[in-house]
């Protein structure tokens, strides 16, 4: 059983449900995101013929880890859109404004995850709502578990590394610029990135 759980193949006989590893059990718990120790980035294609790079540099969140009954995992994210970074000052004040994400009225972007699958081994998939200037749609984020260790300071943690792919006009994010060689300065398809180090709570 993977940290998440498995679909049952409808087309086999049930089996009786396998004796969960201890090391799989003591994961159980609620974690909070280090955000010291974890990014939230993305890229987007500009001009039709490169990509410029980003990230949020501030964002908040939690995951519950069931490793008993995997299915029952959860992960909520929080970011703050002002803290958008893509290193030009000048573009990152555009992003800021009325013609994406206008920070002002819609201060945050968040995630809920509502279910989650594993692919094999290490690999899993997440699916939940993703709200960004008050509009929500789904958005599946697939997922590839690092591991858990203790740290030299005592904390638990578990990492995982993330990326999935949107559209940004599917959320209102429409501003674009026409080239005069065709295309538009602003590929709607975005990608996401995630890695994430998240510490264990205290019970």
């Amino acid at each position: 059983m993977g940290l998440f759980g498995r679909k049952n193949d409808n087309d086999t006989p049930a089996a009786a449900p396998a004796a969960v590893s201890p090391e799989l059990a003591a994961l159980t718990g609620d974690y909070e995101l280090d955000p010291a120790h974890s990014s939230i980035g993305f890229v987007a294609r500009h001009a039709m013929v490169t990509n410029v790079k980003g990230s949020f540099l501030d964002f908040t969140g939690s995951l519950h880890l069931d490793g008993t009954d995997p299915a029952k995992s959860t992960a909520v994210i929080d970011v703050t859109m002002d803290s958008i970074d893509t290193g030009n000052a000048d573009r990152d004040g555009h992003l800021k404004s009325a013609d994406f994400f206008k920070t002002e009225e819609f201060p945050k972007m968040t995630f809920r995850s509502t279910g989650a699958e594993a692919l094999g081994g290490d690999d899993y998939r997440v699916t939940g709502d993703l709200t960004i200037l008050g509009t929500t749609r789904p958005l599946t984020i697939d997922l590839e578990f690092n591991g858990a260790a203790t740290d030299p300071f005592g904390n638990q943690r578990v990492g995982f590394e993330g990326k999935a792919q949107l559209l940004r006009s599917e959320w209102g994010l429409t501003w674009n610029a026409a080239l005069e060689t065709g295309g538009v300065l602003v590929s709607d398809k975005i990608k996401l990135t995630f890695d994430i180090s998240a510490i264990k709570s205290a019970s």
